[in-house]
């Protein structure tokens, strides 16, 4: 099982007096941790970090400095990271449908890695971003996945020749394929029967005259949940055998984001208000989902409500601090009887929590600090 970042009651308490809340506190241990988990399990496996898991700058340049390679998705994610003096050569633009300001900026910052899914990308990178390299990412279908990715992208396989060729025909250097079994996937089964896809797909663009030499297999590697965790080792050794059966000689990357940072980060926020409504105790945080807790909504993630209390547990609803009635996170949630004032700490809310968190209302977004040079102001001095 994967270890969790979890701070303590005595830290929460001092962090909350000191810096207030909400405050999110970020171990880069715990990333560096996870990040090299899936380095050592894969091994020869191009780690590319998704930046839109959490695109915190200490984090990516904690995983420049540890070897990583990175998966942007846009304009601003490029710019950013060239700005932290990452090489374009350590990034692939990894949307199948990108801006036409995005393709401008992959060629002014040198970014020349690229997927594609549809035969109407191929004549607008052949035009923005002439002789680049491309990957045509290949439809899975797999109902184990917390989110389904592949509703929106992806190429059914019995087009993928068709597309490959097009696609060098048209000046675009076809590198090889590429697929994502969606986010949070609990199983090796999709990984293993994609890779056996793409193998084929490989044999027939042979037969066709084209020499591919690149697999990505994507993320969805899965964290724990409150309900379960996960043997990502065994996983991970499922989909290495695979690739050595398979893809012995071919470059493989993979691109996972939740399995990096979704552990490393806590929040911690304070019930703000409580009151009785239709029959149901209500508690208001001083943190809601136009916040961290945007993951509710865009990532379906059920977060842990730790408040270091024992005792008969009451249902209850929570809800943010926005003047808005979505502003609601979670309803029959059980917890132990809370006063104003009484703080809160949830863990594992480091992946789409804080990239999708907004201001709306005019509450600021929750800052990030760094668990690693703030724990010596709360840890016992030896």
């Amino acid at each position: 099982m994967q270890e969790i970042f979890k701070l303590d009651q005595a830290a929460t308490e001092v962090l909350a007096e000191k810096y207030g809340t909400p405050l999110l506190v970020m171990s880069l241990e715990q990333v560096i941790k996870n990040y090299q988990f899936l380095a050592n399990a894969l091994p020869g496996v191009k780690i590319h970090y998704a930046v839109k898991a959490n695109p915190e700058r200490r984090l990516i340049k904690a995983l420049m400095d540890s070897g990583s390679f990175f998966d942007v998705a846009s304009d601003g994610e490029m710019l950013e990271l060239t700005a932290l003096g990452i090489e374009p050569e350590r990034m692939v633009y990894a949307n199948p449908v990108k801006t036409t300001n995005g393709l401008k900026i992959a060629l002014r910052t040198g970014v020349r890695k690229f997927t594609f899914d549809s035969a109407a990308e191929i004549g607008r990178m052949s035009e923005l971003v002439p002789g680049g390299s491309v990957l045509l990412r290949i439809r899975v279908d797999n109902p184990l996945a917390l989110v389904d990715l592949n509703t929106k992208f992806g190429a059914k396989a019995d087009e993928a020749i068709p597309l490959l060729k097009a696609a060098k025909e048209q000046g675009l250097d076809a590198a090889g394929l590429c697929f994502h079994v969606g986010s949070q996937s609990t199983s090796a089964k999709a990984y293993v029967d994609a890779i056996k896809v793409c193998a084929r797909l490989f044999a027939e663009a042979k037969a066709e005259g084209m020499e591919l030499r690149i697999l990505d297999i994507g993320g969805g590697f899965p964290i724990p949940t409150l309900q379960e965790s996960f043997d990502v080792a065994a996983m991970t050794t499922e989909i290495r055998e695979a690739l050595q059966q398979y893809f012995p000689e071919t470059e493989i990357w993979a691109e996972p984001g939740r399995f990096i940072c979704g552990t490393a980060v806590n929040l911690i926020t304070k019930v703000i208000g409580k009151q009785v409504r239709n029959h149901q105790q209500w508690y208001f945080l001083d943190e809601g989902l136009y916040g961290t807790f945007s993951g509710v909504i865009f990532d379906h993630w059920d977060f842990e409500l730790e408040t270091f209390k024992t005792g008969e547990t009451i249902a209850a609803t929570f809800a943010g601090p926005s003047c808005d009635s979505l502003d609601v996170m979670f309803r029959d949630k059980l917890t132990q009887p809370l006063d104003v004032g009484a703080l809160i700490r949830v863990p594992a809310c480091g992946a789409y929590t804080s990239a999708s968190a907004t201001v709306f209302n005019g509450f600021a977004k929750a800052p990030i600090m760094i668990w690693e040079e703030l724990k010596d102001e709360v840890l016992p001095q030896k």
